[in-house]
């Protein structure tokens, strides 16, 4: 059977491989592997200071306000926010930017990472921060008590309660900018390929 024109050649491994200086520039990748790492180590960190703030709550449970173990709880879901960021970054971005972590079939694969990208990402890590700042806005309206007057029982200040909301709604403004940005992005790569599909139909 001969082979027609149109038909692709598929360059053989040895024609694949690559020259000395793009082999080091893609090989340059690995170097972030010390940074997963350090990450790894930090994770380790905030699951030591899970544990101490979970002993402090147990140990003053009959002493605490009411308020005092919501801080403390709020205090640990806070830390349990910034863990899950940490294994979105280290998981995601090591998937993404370093190598395959060939997790297909494993039943404890995390079900976003099937499909992640840069741009996933991004928007995955945008989101944790809002919900990481929405709980330390919570956390500073429960504390804040009273601003003003005698009464006053925090360190809290109107100018700074009222800047710590407006850096929230910049998160929250930056999350839709980028989610908007993205779906530009797929909408034109969508109408790329129906017109390529559509072309090549043409023909």
């Amino acid at each position: 059977m001969s082979m027609t024109p149109e038909t692709p050649l598929l360059p053989s491994r040895a024609d694949m491989a690559l020259r000395p200086i793009p082999m080091l520039i893609f090989g340059s990748r690995w170097l972030q592997l010390p940074l997963y790492v350090g990450l790894i180590v930090a994770q380790g960190v905030y699951v030591i200071l899970f544990l101490k703030e979970l002993w402090h709550l147990i140990s003053h449970s009959f002493d605490f306000s009411e308020q005092q173990i919501m801080l403390v709880v709020l205090g640990l879901i806070d830390v349990v926010m910034i863990s899950n960021l940490l294994v979105m970054v280290i998981v995601g971005g090591y998937e993404t930017f370093v190598s395959r972590l060939n997790l297909q079939g494993h039943p404890d694969e995390p079900e976003w990472l099937s499909h992640v990208n840069a741009s996933v990402l991004k928007i995955k890590l945008a989101m944790a921060i809002i919900g990481i700042s929405s709980i330390h806005l919570l956390r500073t309206f429960i504390e804040a008590g009273n601003l003003g007057g005698a009464g006053r029982t925090t360190n809290y200040t109107e100018s700074g309660v009222m800047w710590q909301t407006i850096i929230h709604g910049m998160f929250i403004l930056s999350a839709i900018g980028i989610a908007w940005v993205d779906k530009l992005s797929n909408d034109a790569d969508t109408a790329r390929i129906a017109v390529s599909k559509n072309g090549h139909g043409a023909h």
